[in-house]
């Protein structure tokens, strides 16, 4: 009897609904806003990505932090968020060991998974499985992008979702049309911080963030979608933004560097209603 695999996409890290053979086409990666490697279309899965690859445990400024080693696809990180809304499993990544999900018990466990957009969907099954089947809160907008269905899985709509007194889910748009940030009003330190994904980007100076669908094909956001997030964060303060990946956080002064992320993009994209 041929065994079913759950295969994971080599270039974007997405797991796949379990079937026989590998799928001819990663759909997340022949996106426009994706590519196919280079190498053309690859697979692995969860057993094999586990023997040459481990989970790295870090805390990154006050918060227990996961990711691939050697890096893996986007290599994006996870973090695990204690907030008065939960512990919330802030993003996926594309492997689950024992380990990892000790670390993450020993800290109270994880009552729910949340994830900013597709790119970043990875092992959420597997993820929610190994934590005895956490909710996985995803915006609705971007439901057609779920590779492996599993019963955990939860879609959420709108612009917002206050999940506590100091948690909220923010649908920022763009990149993808359910692209989501969370706002946490009351951590990790005094003034909060914004959790953006993918949407706004941290840069590599760590100064400020860039709004693009595409950022490794170099696609920006159309101008009337930055304007639109604009005023979808403008009534939010936050000191601290962290970005997609071990890093690019904006530590301190978020809010002030947010907004003239926005000028200075507008800006460039010739657009200027005296906000700069």
């Amino acid at each position: 009897m041929t065994r079913l695999e759950n295969y994971i996409c080599e270039t974007c890290g997405t797991q796949h609904a379990a079937r026989e053979t590998a799928p001819t086409t990663c759909r997340v990666c022949a996106d426009e806003r994706q590519y196919v490697g280079w190498r053309g279309q690859r697979w692995t899965t969860h057993d094999a990505l586990g023997r040459d690859h481990a989970i790295r445990i870090e805390e990154e400024h006050g918060l227990l932090g996961l990711g691939l080693t050697p890096a893996f696809a986007i290599d994006q990180r996870a973090f695990l968020l204690p907030t008065d809304a939960g512990n919330i499993l802030w993003e996926s990544i594309p492997l689950v060991t024992p380990e990892a999900v000790q670390r993450l018990e020993a800290r109270g466990g994880v009552d729910r998974i949340i994830i900013s957009h597709p790119h970043f969907y990875a092992s959420m099954a597997e993820w929610s499985d190994a934590l005895g089947g956490v909710p996985i809160l995803l915006h609705e907008a971007d439901r057609k992008w779920v590779a492996r269905p599993h019963p955990s899985i939860e879609l959420w709509s709108g612009d917002e979702l206050p999940l506590s007194d100091s948690v909220t889910l923010i649908r920022m748009g763009g990149h993808f049309p359910g692209s989501t940030a969370l706002h946490w009003a009351a951590g990790p330190r005094p003034g909060g911080a914004l959790f953006s994904g993918d949407m706004p980007q941290v840069v590599m100076d760590r100064r400020h963030v860039s709004f693009m669908y595409s950022y490794p094909n170099l696609i920006p956001l159309r101008t009337r979608d930055v304007l639109e997030l604009r005023e979808r964060l403008s009534n939010y303060s936050f000191e601290d933004v962290f970005g997609y990946t071990w890093g690019r956080v904006i530590r301190g002064g978020g809010r002030a560097a947010v907004d003239s992320s926005f000028a200075r993009f507008l800006s460039a994209m010739g657009y200027d209603d005296g906000a700069a």
